[in-house]
């Protein structure tokens, strides 16, 4: 079965601890690299062999944060294409308006409980491709999730 490939960057290690601990439990051939801030995950995109499906960032990381590292992969004609979901624990709506503007798919408000995490990676990870921008139009109807669309 082919591997399923993710970038996660977020410089909260409890955080990304229990990120790849849910797509551990969702899906074994699931892989997820993971950089602890914008810098580090653009330096891990270039010295990857095979680049993700999906990638995930932070808002807010040290040395660069969530913003300017979107702005950099969506200016790069490598990587312009792979969809950029931001994360973060604030629901501010002027920091989802600015995810949409700088071309983010989606912006998915951390949820406090792991099953909440787990459900909405699992909804993500088994649309990627075609599928993902459908996936999340659906969890964005759905109450639990705190995922807000930009498609």
């Amino acid at each position: 079965m082919n591997k399923k490939r993710i970038l996660l960057a977020d410089d909260d290690l409890d955080d990304t601890e229990m990120f790849c601990e849910a797509l551990a439990l969702i899906d074994n051939n699931i892989v997820c690299e993971c950089a602890n801030n914008g810098s580090d995950a653009l330096n891990k995109l270039d010295a990857l062999d095979f680049k993700p499906e999906l990638i995930f960032l932070d808002l807010n990381m040290p040395v660069m944060n969530g913003w300017d590292c979107l702005k950099t992969l969506k200016k790069d004609k490598r990587y312009h294409n792979i969809p950029v979901i931001m994360i973060s624990t604030s629901s501010h709506k002027k920091d989802m308006e600015a995810a949409a503007n700088l071309g983010a798919l989606c912006y998915f408000v951390k949820p406090n409980s792991f099953k909440d995490l787990k459900d909405v990676l699992h909804s993500i990870t088994a649309s990627l491709g075609a599928d993902l921008k459908d996936a999340i139009a659906n969890l964005q109807a759905s109450p639990s999730a705190s995922i807000f669309s930009f498609v």
